[in-house]
C-alpha cells in the first residue's frame, strides 16, 4: 500500500537578522499510499482507519529519529493528508482522526494535547501546511506554527499523501506571550 516514504528536516539558523542558537528544527515524515476507496463510495472505511494507526507509529518514529532526539524531547506535532482527485476528504479523515493520534503520542512520549490537523484534495505536487502545536499544552503560543510539505509526483488520482511533523522547539524568536514551556502541566492538554 505504501508507494513512497521520505523525511524532510528544516532548520532555522537566522531570523530577522538574529542568530538562532540552537537552531529551531522541524521534521516531517511523509508516506504516499494507495487509496482503496478511490473512485467509489464506501460505507466502511475501516481499512483506512487501521492504516492511520500504522502510519502514526511509523511516521512519528521517523520524524523523531530525523531530529536525532529522544522521544520525550519532541515539543510540537501535527498531521495532514492530501487525497488524490478520485478520493474524498472523508478518506483523509479516516486516516488522520480515529487511530493515528495514539501511536503518534507514543512516538513523542506523552502528547496530552490534541494533534492539530489539516486535509485537502489535490493533484500531484499539491502543497499542504501541516499545522503544529505543543504536544502537551494547547495554550503554548510559541509553538503555534506549520510546516509546508509537497510531493512532486503525488498524490496520484488514487493515492493519499500522509504527513506527520514533529519539532524540537517552538518558532524562532517567540515574543507574543502566553503560556511558556516551563509552565506546562501537561495534564489536560490545554495548560
Amino acid at each position: 500500500m505504501i508507494r513512497k516514504l521520505f523525511v524532510i528536516v528544516e532548520e532555522t539558523h537566522q531570523e530577522a537578522g538574529q542568530t538562532i542558537a540552537p537552531p529551531t528544527r522541524k521534521a516531517a515524515a511523509i508516506a504516499v499510499i494507495g487509496n482503496p476507496h478511490a473512485g467509489r463510495h464506501s460505507a466502511d472505511l475501516s481499512a483506512l482507519i487501521e492504516t492511520g494507526a500504522h502510519l502514526g507509529a511509523l511516521l512519528g518514529q521517523r520524524a523523531v529519529a530525523a531530529l536525532g532526539i529522544a522521544p520525550a524531547d519532541a515539543q510540537s506535532y501535527g498531521k495532514a493528508a492530501i487525497v488524490g482527485e478520485d478520493g474524498e476528504l472523508e478518506h483523509a479523515a479516516a486516516i488522520l482522526h480515529p487511530k493515528l493520534g495514539a501511536p503518534l503520542r507514543l512516538a513523542v512520549e506523552q502528547g496530552a494535547a490534541l494533534v492539530p490537523s489539516a486535509k485537502k484534495r489535490g493533484g500531484m505536487g499539491t502543497a499542504i501546511d501541516v499545522p503544529l502545536g505543543h504536544k502537551d499544552a494547547a495554550f503554548v503560543r510559541s509553538h503555534f506554527d506549520a510546516m509546508e510539505i509537497r510531493v512532486p509526483d503525488a498524490p496520484r488520482r488514487d493515492e493519499i499523501v500522509v504527513a506527520v511533523a514533529v519539532t524540537d522547539s517552538g518558532r524562532p524568536l517567540p515574543r507574543i506571550g502566553g503560556l511558556s514551556v516551563d509552565q506546562i502541566e501537561g495534564k489536560d492538554g490545554l495548560r
